[in-house]
């Protein structure tokens, strides 16, 4: 079992879960953060600390976002780790809760 990281962090990419994660499992792009399955232990330490509420177990996972299942596992394989907390991008309030954004996701 894994955490998934969904299109709500798209844009909005605050990093308050990845200060909280005892196994540094976060990877970072442009506009978006991803879980690595295979580091993930599944704590749940990281879902509450998401202000956008991006974070999903993945049995919990709304139909809709199955697809970052796969995202996720393919983009920590070539994106950065990140383990610190960063600042949110200025607009990040502004993309919180917008649907559709998978077409904007920076690769």
């Amino acid at each position: 079992m894994t955490f998934v990281v969904t299109e709500n962090c798209i844009k909005c990419k605050y990093t308050d879960c990845v200060e909280v994660c005892p196994v540094d499992c976060f990877y970072e792009g442009p506009n978006f953060l991803v879980i690595d399955p295979d580091e993930c232990i599944d704590c749940a330490l990281c879902e509450p600390e998401c202000p956008a509420e991006a974070i999903f177990s993945e049995d919990e996972l709304p139909e809709d976002q199955k697809e970052f299942i796969a995202l996720n596992e393919e983009l920590c394989r070539v994106w950065p780790n990140i383990t610190e907390k960063k600042d949110a991008p200025a607009d990040a309030d502004d993309w919180k809760g917008v649907k559709g954004k998978l077409k904007d996701l920076a690769r």
